[in-house]
This record gives C-alpha cells, structure tokens and sequence, in this order.
C-alpha cells in the first residue's frame, strides 16, 4: 500500500521544546487533590492484575515469589498504591518495569527506588530521564533487546518495540496468563498520542500495533496504558484507524493543504465518536507527513 511505505520512510521532526511539556505535567500535578482519587486494583488472569487510579494502569504479576509491577504512576499516590497492593499479596515487591519515560508512568519511581526496589526499562527511558530526575530513581537495570523475568511460575517476556508512542516503549508479555501489558501506545479512551518531543512516531505506532496484534493470540487479554482490558481485535481496530486517518491526511498534504484545513476535511470525523477529541493526534500526524 502506497500509504503505508511512505509512512515508513518517515523521519522525526521536533515539536515543542520538551521542558515545556516537563513545567506543565508539574503545574497539573500541583492542582491535583491526590487524596481524591480512588485506587482500585483488578484481576485480569492467572498472576495478573493491574491497578487503576491517576494516570497510565499499572500492571502486576502477584504471586508466592512476590510482585512484579509495571510502571508506577505519580509519586504522590505510591503509599496508596502500595497499600492497595497490599490487599492482594503480602510478598514484596521485586522489580518495577517502567514502559516509557512519562511521568505518569514513571512518577513512584524516586520512591520505589528508595525501596530497593529494582528498576528496568529501555536504554532509552534511563537517559531521557536522567536529566529530569535523581540517580535513585533511574531504571537499574536496562536493555535494548529482548528481556525474559521468571517469577510467580511466570514467564515475564519483556520486549522495546520501536519508536512509537515514545522512543523508549516497552511491552510485557506475560506468557503463561497470556496477558500483555503495553503502555501508552494503545489506548481505549482516546486517541494515539505521538509525543514526538520524546522520540514517538506515527510509523512505529503503526509498527508496534502491528506486532502487539500480532504476537497476541485470540484468548490474550491486554492491558492498554489508559483505559479497559482489551483483545487483540481491538488492537487491529485501533491500528487500522490509524491507518486510515493517516492515508487521508497524506492525501490532502500532498494537495497542500494547511492544517486547518485537514482538521474541516473530517478525516477523524468517523472515530470521535469512540476515542473523543483528535487535535493532539491530528496534529502529530499532519506533522509527520509533511505539513
């Protein structure tokens, strides 16, 4: 498909200097009432859970050898969080798996660490946040390939996909729940965001749907960072969508038209429906396909 290859050979262009992004994510958490929000954790299957509250979902694997999470929202939540988790295991928490760099994913990771709490994620989440936050909070451990965790009678297959929604993305597969955790780069209750500030790119969203469908079977239960557990069909959904906003957007750039343009030509107009307001989507899309 014509659309396809061209997205493929795409670069990255730089939106918004990132530490504007940094200063406004601080401000929105300064203006939360952190008291108000409820946390409440979820059994998927087999070892797997996750817990809900502000920000991305976190993924567990609980279990006689301990805990395993994955990612950790914000820093003023992690006593409640880790109470909650208390409900459900009384065995200590082993290893924290960060699937990107966003603070929402990221933001207990100070306070784990002072736990002891080994701390993994991609080369790449370690450096971008190295200039953000202390030594204590930085993934111990790193990889660039692909990484197997054994705990809880599970087998924990962790594996960087690339550049999509950051540069630095993550999945977990647990194998034997058959359940996989994927990060901001699926979603249920909006659209895609390409935070091409931190490396993501419309081709590799496209890329990594693409290999969650398709290392999902037909039973596989996934997590996606914000919103319901899903199956491997709403995956292909969403990455269609994708597909399709995209090949219209590349038409109506190649007729030169300006963003505004694009955004009064509808081309997300069948899907707002289901995943709510498209600017931020539309934006980092129309960008990467030349606008």
């Amino acid at each position: 498909m014509q659309t396809r290859s061209t997205l493929t050979r795409l670069g990255l262009v730089v939106g918004l200097p990132a530490i504007l992004l940094s200063v406004a994510a601080a401000r929105a958490q300064q203006q939360v009432d952190w008291d108000g929000v409820e946390i409440a954790t979820h059994h998927v299957r087999g070892t797997v859970h996750y817990v809900s509250g502000r920000g991305g979902n976190i993924g567990l694997s609980v279990g006689d050898d301990g805990v395993l999470m994955v990612d950790d929202q914000f820093a003023p939540l992690t006593d409640r969080i880790l109470e909650a988790i208390g409900g459900i295991s009384n065995g200590d928490i082993r290893f924290v798996i960060n699937t990107h760099v966003h603070g929402d994913h990221v933001g207990g990771n100070e306070n784990l660490g002072r736990m002891g709490i080994l701390i993994m994620a991609q080369d790449r989440v370690r450096l971008r946040l190295a200039a953000t936050m202390p030594a204590v909070a930085l993934p111990a451990v790193t990889y660039s390939e692909d990484l197997t965790v054994h705990l809880n009678g599970e087998e924990v297959h962790i594996f960087p996909v690339p550049a999509s929604h950051t540069d630095g993305d993550s999945v977990i597969h647990f194998r034997d729940s058959d359940v996989m955790v994927v990060g901001d780069v699926f979603r249920t209750v909006a659209f895609p965001v390409i935070d091409r500030n931190n490396g993501g790119s419309l081709p590799g969203t496209i890329d990594t749907l693409g290999i969650i469908a398709g290392r999902a079977g037909p039973d596989t239960l996934i997590v996606p960072g914000h919103g319901e557990v899903s199956t491997r069909e709403d995956v292909v959904e969403f990455r269609d969508m994708v597909i399709d906003v995209a090949g219209q957007v590349e038409e109506l750039v190649g007729q030169g038209m300006t963003y505004e343009q694009v955004a009064a030509a509808g081309t997300t107009a069948a899907y707002e429906a289901k995943w709510g307001d498209p600017e931020r989507f539309l934006t980092a899309v129309y960008a990467e396909l030349g606008g």
